[in-house]
């Protein structure tokens, strides 16, 4: 954290009180996120706005609005951008066509597990002031990212090899979904709150979740059973963005203790999705989810090719595409 945060924004998080002043506040914001209430993940973001409310003793008061509750996960960015919402989490594979730098951002099949070497990537290779820039030509700030857990693919039937992913139609948004269309499944683009009923009523054969949590909390494994063994990607990468009109209004102080705020909500998603991930596999195997068996080495060598021509084809989508693309290619040298 000492890489991302001022000195001022950590020592303000230190010094943050237990309780928020009566006074009444001088911001109040929104703040959309992925999740429904009562899940693991929802209460992280909800601690966010808990800490920010507490750091600036009050003279931020944050809202938190959960999926469903006034706009769609896919519709978070244009919500934030609008200034509709103040702030949000979005999932960058629901606005790919509007952010197209996001897909890059939250990570592409094949991309390492190292948080060490993701984090690198940002802050000490150039993806922040990319990105930085992207989303400020949206009317946004980007904060803090955060990094979540491996991205698996839950099925109704079993997926024994490669080949069962023929003809299957899967939830799997972004670059997700062109890595599966490689491997001959048609991608369909759903939110999270589709998944389970998508599922039960056979419109979808099977579903990406944005960790193996997700799958958990959303009840999946009741409609579908069957995990493939091999992830889409080892990680994955999201930001936190707040309207730049709305972010333009605070002083300077407030504004160390949002990005302080983030920086702390960065360490808990990291930390604690990966003592929930084990928890949730435990959890759904109790209900029956049963585990694809070992790859082949033909099945490895397949799934890499369908990953192999992602990296050019998002460098066309745009400069800021391009430029965090040619940081992915001189790292790999």
């Amino acid at each position: 954290m000492s890489r991302r945060v001022t000195a001022g924004a950590l020592a303000l998080a230190l010094s943050a009180g237990a309780s928020v002043s009566v006074v009444a506040a001088e911001h109040n914001w929104r703040f959309a996120n992925l999740y429904s209430r009562g899940t693991a993940f929802g209460e992280v973001y909800q601690s966010l706005a808990d800490n920010i409310e507490k750091m600036s003793d009050g003279r931020i008061s944050v809202q938190m609005m959960y999926a469903g509750e006034g706009v769609s996960t896919n519709g978070i960015f244009g919500a934030v951008k609008s200034g509709l919402i103040t702030m949000g989490a979005p999932f960058q594979p629901m606005h790919a066509g509007e952010m197209p730098a996001g897909i890059i951002e939250v990570g592409l099949p094949g991309g390492t597990d190292n948080p060490a070497e993701l984090m690198d990537l940002f802050y000490e290779k150039g993806w922040q002031a990319i990105l930085e820039e992207a989303y400020a030509e949206h009317g946004l700030v980007w904060l803090e990212p955060y990094i979540q857990p491996p991205v698996y693919i839950l099925t109704k039937e079993p997926v024994n090899s490669v080949e069962d992913f023929q003809g299957l139609k899967i939830r799997a948004p972004g670059a997700y979904g062109k890595f599966l269309r490689n491997l001959g499944a048609s991608p369909v683009n759903l939110t999270w709150g589709e998944i389970y009923t998508s599922l039960s009523t056979g419109v979808i054969d099977g579903s990406i979740g944005s960790n193996l949590i997700d799958h958990r909390d959303g009840n999946h494994v009741e409609v579908a059973k069957y995990m493939y063994r091999m992830p889409l990607a080892g990680a994955q990468v999201l930001p936190v963005i707040v309207n730049q009109s709305a972010w333009n209004k605070l002083p300077d102080d407030l504004k160390e203790i949002v990005r302080g705020a983030t920086a702390i909500h960065a360490q808990e998603q990291l930390t604690k999705s990966r003592l929930w991930e084990a928890q949730a596999i435990a959890d759904m195997e109790e209900k029956g989810m049963k585990w694809s068996p070992e790859p082949s080495e033909a099945d490895k060598a397949a799934w890499k090719a369908a990953g192999a021509n992602l990296w050019d084809e998002y460098a066309k989508e745009g400069p800021f595409s391009a430029r965090m693309i040619d940081v992915l290619k001189k790292d790999a040298m």
